[in-house]
């Protein structure tokens, strides 16, 4: 059996659950998510907690298995707690700026780079003296968050020679030694 697919999902309270063929909507406080499931995978809802079950022991069933199992709980959490993605744009002259749903972020180029988020999105800047522009990114959806977040970090990754770019919160970049350092 596989071991993410067979946990439960518990729901919060405020949280609705409708099946509807293969479609599964999810309703909760910040929002309503739906996605299309395998046919071959079945979803019961009871007593407040998400099952999920395969058919047979095929490779792809259990992959199936594991993989709606965990999509259905990032619904979840999305529409009752949301997630939230932390970039911080290190580098001299780095800044970002939002109006509305249009983030702004100049970052060593000869221009500034505009975005155009989607509305699901919500969008927040700091610019504190002294520290690293920060970009905050909230969604109920983890999938487009993620493609967003990937998005705007492609603009300028870290480089591993001063570590200057777009980072998430924590993410740690190793830095290399330059040519002078290897000549010794």
């Amino acid at each position: 059996m596989s071991r993410v697919g067979k946990m439960p999902i518990n729901l919060p309270d405020k949280v609705q659950v409708k099946m509807e063929g293969s479609q599964v909507t999810v309703k909760g406080p910040k929002g309503e998510l739906t996605r299309s499931i395998d046919p071959d995978i079945t979803v019961k809802v009871e007593n407040g907690v998400i099952e999920l079950t395969r058919p047979t022991e095929q490779k792809r069933h259990k992959a199936m298995h594991g993989l709606y199992r965990a999509l259905i709980n990032n619904m979840v959490k999305g529409v009752s707690e949301g997630f939230v993605k932390k970039m911080d744009l290190i580098g001299v002259g780095y800044r970002a700026s939002n109006t509305g749903q249009m983030l702004e972020i100049v970052v060593g180029y000869s221009h500034p780079i505009v975005f155009l988020l989607p509305k699901e999105i919500k969008v927040a800047t700091e610019n504190e003296k002294g520290k690293a522009p920060r970009v905050i990114l909230e969604c109920s959806d983890n999938e487009l968050l993620g493609m967003v977040a990937a998005k705007i970090r492609s603009v300028r990754k870290p480089e591993v020679y001063k570590g200057k770019g777009i980072r998430y919160e924590g993410e740690f970049v190793r830095k290399k030694a330059g040519k002078s350092a290897a000549k010794k």
